[in-house]
Order: C-alpha cells, then sequence, then structure tokens
C-alpha cells in the first residue's frame, strides 16, 4: 500500500520562510511517483493546486506562489519538497502532497501551515 507522508508544518510569521516534505512509502523504483505536486485548502475553500514537478524536472506553480515557492525532488528516496519563501498570512491552509504511482493517485493526510501577521 502507497503511503505519502508529509513533515514541515507549523506556524510563522509574516515573512519567514518554511520548508515542507513528503516521502513515498509502499513503491518500487526510484521516480516511480510521478508527478508529485503540493495542493492545499484554506478554511472555507477548495483545494489547490500549489506546486508539481515531473521526472526531468519541469515545474508548474500556481501564480499566487511563484517566486516564494519552490519545489524539488529527490528522486532516489520519492520524496517531494516544498521550499516556502516569503509567507503571507494567505498562505494559511492546510498542505497536502499528491503523487501518482502506475497511474493511481496517491494523497497524504496535509500539514498545517500558519502563517501570522
Amino acid at each position: 500500500q502507497v503511503q505519502l507522508v508529509e513533515s514541515g508544518g507549523g506556524l510563522v510569521q509574516a515573512g519567514g520562510s518554511l520548508t515542507l516534505s513528503c516521502s513515498a512509502s509502499g513503491v518500487i523504483g526510484s521516480g516511480s511517483v510521478n508527478p508529485m505536486g503540493w495542493y492545499r485548502q484554506a478554511q472555507g475553500k477548495e483545494r489547490e493546486l500549489v506546486a508539481t514537478i515531473i521526472l526531468g524536472g519541469h515545474t508548474n506553480y500556481a501564480d499566487s506562489v511563484k517566486g516564494r515557492f519552490a519545489i524539488s525532488r529527490d528522486y532516489r528516496k520519492n520524496t517531494v519538497y516544498l521550499r516556502m519563501n516569503s509567507l503571507k498570512p494567505d498562505d494559511t491552509a492546510v498542505y497536502y502532497c499528491k503523487g501518482t504511482y502506475y497511474g493511481r493517485e496517491f494523497w497524504g493526510q496535509g500539514t498545517q501551515v500558519t502563517v501570522s501577521s
């Protein structure tokens, strides 16, 4: 059974930084979870894409985070990271990791990011 486990969320002041990590377990093969990405859901809002990365390194970002967030991955470890800089209160949300493994999508349990003003 594939599991995605996020870590790194927390409380940070506006302007601060956090790095989220998401590791996939129960998979076989380096880079076999592809693509991987981050989504977020703020209270009372729909879940939205934050950033994705595919095999080969191509990335995609939501306009609201371009220039502030950076997604990267360790293919050998099937782990994806999200470096978040210049955080704003509007970035407050539960952040979810998503990965696709042989055509099936899997989600992590989510990690809370709270940005205080």
